[in-house]
């Protein structure tokens, strides 16, 4: 039996809405066929966005979304994807699958899809192929409200009033597809640009994103802050708002890309693997942390997690440039244990988003034609949803085992809580073991008597459970009874192989 101490009279960070966070990319059917299927489409849909797609993501509070991308940012010229769509330059997606992209789907369709959903924006602008001029003017067209050119054309294409651009990622990857730059370099291409995404009166801020490390580069942390923080203002704020960090959990490479694994066909022992590689996303946060701690001390700077999630073959009989991947209990796993490590670490932590929305690696919904499936991952998105805009609470796992062996051996349970604004407690939870069901003694500080289930739910399953479009509800959230009240608090039976999520209220 474990136990999980909850301090409720200690709220450490608040959880910003950000980590539960997607991405979007040209790329595959993520865009097209996944989120837009075009006006005249016998697919339901409203101004071209599917119908079905954009209920599912309201109904799991997506609170933000990233676009173009990904490599793809890059190489996108936005000029290409505005006015008369008949009218749009068509063009070769070079990075994803030498496709046609006809630019159909641009800026004016992505602020629509936005405010279908509700959510923030999360534009991805080009600096490895593109110039200040192209990305200051772009800002403009977005933002601008008043005589100027490019407001002025924004107007011609059937837009007067400007949009909401929330954050801005000056260049992806930069250190790759985005340009192989060097980390000085970098550093000061985004000291230059950043300077020309301007702040338009009566509008608010556009929180701007430097591109960050990819995965354990460390060197490119400590050189890039370095070198933006020479010779600048000591108060960053408006400067940076946030340092990128992309890590994908890769089941079973090792130093071969070409070959990473199924989605569904796997043993036990790629399943801790899996896992245990997935908990390295705690050691990156600890680690890039404390690099930005010697130059950001009060933590203005949010660790934008910006590209996350599992990453594995693509399915037989698909274009490999697409990314189409199955999902499932293993990926409901990864997806819950860093959510939950996200959580526990929203001081430092302030977006993530996970790679991608649709039919693109670890999405959260799979389409084929008219028909949409959710995935295992979209279910623990859905019910981690009430720790958004939360306060997390100090807590504990005592008498946690392990799982796994030797160099895949990882915690068995791993945990984050959180309180809302209306004192509502959230407890989630993974099970991470294939063998054992795990009994968890809740105890809360203060008041742990008073309180009561008011909602508990479960995701669980054999670890390569998955839906399908013929059995579509094999993995699905489920009503969660295995609990009883304590003197001072619950006690949880928490299934192996499972995410559970408790609300408990006085």
């Amino acid at each position: 039996m474990a136990k999980l101490v909850i301090n409720n009279e200690s709220k450490k960070s608040h959880i910003a809405p950000e980590i539960y966070g997607h991405f979007s990319e040209h790329l595959g059917r993520c865009i097209y066929e996944g989120l837009y299927v075009g006006e005249n489409s016998d697919i339901p849909n409203v101004n071209g966005m599917r119908i079905d797609v954009v209920e599912a993501l309201k109904e799991m509070k997506i609170p933000v979304l990233r676009w173009p991308g990904g490599c793809f940012a890059d190489e996108y010229h936005w000029m290409d994807g505005i006015g008369p769509k008949e009218k749009r330059k068509r063009i070769i997606n070079t990075h994803w699958g030498g496709v046609v992209e006809d630019n159909s789907f641009g800026t004016h369709e992505f602020f629509e899809l936005t405010k279908q959903l509700g959510c923030k924006t999360y534009v991805n602008a080009n600096l490895g192929s593109g110039t200040v001029r192209e990305m200051s003017e772009w800002v403009e067209y977005m933002t601008f409200k008043g005589v100027s050119p490019m407001a002025d054309l924004r107007t011609q294409n059937g837009h007067e009033e400007p949009w909401t651009v929330d954050y801005i990622g000056v260049g992806n990857e930069n250190w790759g597809c985005g340009g192989n730059m060097r980390p000085t370099h970098y550093a000061d291409e985004y000291r230059r640009y950043q300077t020309y995404v301007r702040n338009y009166a009566g509008n608010a801020p556009i929180q701007k994103i430097c591109c960050g490390p990819n995965v354990d580069d460390y060197h490119w942390t400590k050189n890039v802050l370095e070198t933006c923080f020479d010779h600048t203002p000591e108060h960053m704020h408006g400067f940076m708002d946030g340092l990128s960090l992309h890590y994908y959990t890769l089941p079973e490479t090792e130093g071969d890309w070409n070959f990473k694994g199924s989605a569904t066909d796997f043993t036990e022992e790629t399943f801790y693997q899996t896992l245990k590689r997935s908990f390295f996303m705690e050691e990156l946060i600890n680690n890039h942390g404390a690099i930005m701690n010697q130059y950001d001390p009060n933590k203005q700077i949010g660790l934008m997690v910006d590209e996350w999630g599992i990453w594995t073959d693509v399915e037989p009989g698909t274009n490999p440039g697409f990314l189409y991947q199955q999902n499932t209990m293993r990926d409901a796993l990864v997806a819950g244990m860093n959510l939950n490590i996200f959580n526990k670490h929203s001081d430092r932590v302030k977006m993530a988003c996970i790679a991608q929305l649709i039919n693109v690696l670890q999405s959260v919904m799979l389409t084929d034609g008219e028909k949409m499936i959710k995935t295992p991952t979209y279910y623990v998105f859905k019910m981690y949803r009430h720790h958004q805009d939360a306060d997390l609470l100090s807590s504990e796992l005592v008498g946690n085992g392990t799982v796994g062996a030797g160099k895949n051996e990882l915690p068995k349970l791993f945990e984050s809580v959180s309180e809302d604004k209306d004192g509502v407690i959230t407890i989630t939870l993974t099970n991470n073991s294939l063998e054992a069901d795990e009994t968890v003694d809740v105890s809360l500080t203060l008041d742990g008597g008073k309180y009561n289930v008011c909602e508990a739910q479960v995701v669980s399953g054999k670890m390569a459970d998955h839906n399908t479009f013929e059995a579509p509800e094999v993995v699905k959230e489920q009503d969660f009874t295995a609990y009883k009240k304590t003197d001072n608090g619950i006690s949880i039976d928490v299934p192996k192989c499972s995410v559970v999520m408790l609300r408990l209220k006085k």
